[in-house]
C-alpha cells in the first residue's frame, strides 16, 4: 500500500522541476486507485498564463487521461495549500481528497474560509519541512 508520504515525496520532485525552470516550486501528483494519472507543476511563467498553477495543469491532466470531467475516488497532493482560484477548481472536480504539504498563509484557501466540495477531505502537514524548504530556497534566490 502506497503512504501520503511516497505520493508527497512525488509531488516534490515535481516542485524541484519547477525549480529548475525558475517557475514558484509547486508540484502536484493525482492519484486514483494507487495509481498516478497526473503529475504537474507550476507554469506561469513557460506558459507566460497567470492559471497554469500546478493544480490547474493537474486537474484537466486528470480529467483528460480519466475521460471525464470528475475526479471522484482521486486524491491530489500538492507541495502548497492551494489559492483561492485552484480550490475552486478542486471543488467544481469534485475530487475526493486533497493532501496539502505546506500551508500558505497569506494566500491559501483554508484561511479564506473557503470550502472544498462538501464530500472533499483534507490533510495538512504531509512533509511540511521538505514543502516549505524548498519555496524558501527558491525565495531567497530571488531577494
Amino acid at each position: 500500500m502506497f503512504t501520503d508520504e511516497y505520493f508527497m515525496k512525488l509531488a516534490l520532485q515535481e516542485a524541484q522541476e519547477a525549480f529548475e525552470k525558475d517557475e514558484i516550486p509547486v508540484g502536484c501528483i493525482v492519484v486514483c486507485k494507487d495509481r498516478i494519472v497526473a503529475k504537474s507543476h507550476n507554469l506561469t511563467e513557460t506558459l507566460n498564463d497567470v492559471t497554469a498553477h500546478a493544480e490547474m495543469q493537474a486537474i484537466t491532466s486528470a480529467a483528460n487521461f480519466l475521460g471525464g470531467k470528475y475526479l471522484i475516488d482521486c486524491t491530489l497532493y500538492v507541495t502548497l495549500e492551494p489559492c483561492v482560484m485552484c480550490a475552486g477548481a478542486l471543488n467544481w472536480s469534485q475530487i475526493s481528497r486533497v493532501v496539502i504539504g505546506a500551508r500558505d498563509e497569506q494566500r491559501g484557501f483554508i484561511n479564506k474560509n473557503l470550502a472544498l466540495h462538501p464530500k472533499n477531505e483534507i490533510a495538512t502537514g504531509i512533509l511540511e519541512n521538505e514543502c516549505s524548504a524548498i519555496l524558501k530556497e527558491f525565495f531567497l534566490n530571488k531577494r
